[in-house]
């Protein structure tokens, strides 16, 4: 079973950038469909990104990458606004079942990192 660890968040102005890592343990991540997610205070979870896949509210500014040697998944996130602020969270699930955007197909969390974007 995978184990995965965010790192990355931090606080920053409206227009800065933020690169966060999920690094993955006990498993490979190239076995597994994984994606960032994002919760912000009194709302919903919601996807990010995937690597075939991203949010409308985050296309040309974020970035996903996957680097299977070292087992771990990025996020660039550029031009960052208020609305982004959030816990992140990165998500998995065996490449063989269904992915996406939807935090109901995913099996595997981290415990999240905070980003802060101030104006």
């Amino acid at each position: 079973q995978v184990q995965l660890v965010e790192s990355g968040g931090g606080s920053v102005q409206s227009g800065g950038s933020l690169r966060l890592s999920c690094t993955a343990s006990g498993s490979t991540i190239s076995n597994y469909c994984v994606g960032w997610f994002r919760q912000a205070p009194g709302k919903e979870r919601e996807g990010v990104a995937t690597i075939t896949t991203y949010a409308d509210s985050v296309k040309g500014r974020f970035t996903i990458s996957q680097d299977n040697a070292k087992n771990t998944l990025y996020l660039q996130m550029n031009g960052l606004k208020p609305e982004d602020t959030a816990m992140y969270y990165c998500a998995a699930v065996p490449f063989y079942m269904p992915c996406g955007l939807s935090k109901n197909n995913y099996l595997h969390w981290g415990q999240g990192t905070q980003v802060t974007v101030s104006s």
